[in-house]
């Protein structure tokens, strides 16, 4: 699980996220639930090649969705991280 491809799954590209990239210099991802914030601050490092200043976490535990009948299944838990860059440095999503 140490790969940086498998702790780094996905960029959130919401209003929210990039106005902190815009502003603050900071972006979004949705990270491995169990990856700590060292894992997550190399693996940011080696996959887009920036200097990585810190990093904040936050859990999210799965919703709770109804199926076809009375059952209730539920959605995955996920973890979300949001990176803050050294200034001047950059990434540049398409």
């Amino acid at each position: 699980m140490n790969e940086p491809y498998d702790l780094v799954q996905t960029v959130v590209l919401t209003e929210k996220a990039t106005l902190l990239g815009e502003k603050q210099n900071q972006y979004v991802f949705r990270v491995a639930p169990r990856a700590n914030k060292i894992q997550i601050k190399q693996a940011v490092e080696a996959l887009f090649k920036k200097k990585v200043v810190s990093v904040n976490t936050a859990n999210y535990a799965g919703k709770k969705k109804r199926e076809r009948r009375a059952d209730y299944g539920r959605k995955p838990h996920w973890k979300k991280a949001i990176v803050t860059l050294a200034a001047g440095e950059k990434i540049e999503f398409v």
